[in-house]
Formats: structure tokens, C-alpha cells, sequence
């Protein structure tokens, strides 16, 4: 079995949280806050592929500027007749 020592305030906040019955004891709210950092981590990493996947697709197929889309979301509109540029 792991120890971990917990900083003061954060064993106030798990020995908290056991005693209103959310958790049965102070692992388990250890368990929730580890599943909680994973998922993060998780989302973190697909975040940071999708940013590498559109950079390797912008060098692939070239890129606009934010000036030059909003110049063609502009254009685009006014050939709808939605917005006078």
C-alpha cells in the first residue's frame, strides 16, 4: 500500500468529505481526485493532438491569417447579402 501525506488543508478537505458520508474513507476520496487528474490529463493530451494534427495540416495544405478569413467570412456574407462590407 502507498502513504501519501496530504498538506493540511487538503486532509481538512478529505477528512471533510468522508464525514459527510460522500466517501467511506480518505483513499477513496484520494481514488476520486487521481480519476479526476487522469481525465484531465486525458482530455489534455487529445487536445494537444488535435493542435499538432491541424499544424501538420496547415504546412500540409497551406493557411489563412485571422485577417484573411475574416475577409472571406465578410465576403462570403455580402455575396449572401447578409451583411455591406
Amino acid at each position: 500500500m502507498t502513504t501519501v501525506t496530504l498538506p493540511p488543508q487538503l486532509e481538512r478537505f478529505a477528512t471533510e468529505a468522508v464525514a459527510t458520508g460522500r466517501y467511506r474513507d480518505v483513499s477513496e476520496v484520494v481514488a476520486a481526485g487521481l480519476s479526476l487528474l487522469q481525465r484531465q490529463e486525458q482530455a489534455r493530451a487529445e487536445l494537444l493532438a488535435s493542435v499538432v494534427a491541424a499544424e501538420e495540416e496547415a504546412d500540409r495544405d497551406g493557411h489563412f491569417t485571422a485577417d484573411e478569413m475574416i475577409a472571406r467570412v465578410e465576403a462570403r456574407l455580402a455575396q449572401r447579402g447578409r451583411v455591406k462590407v
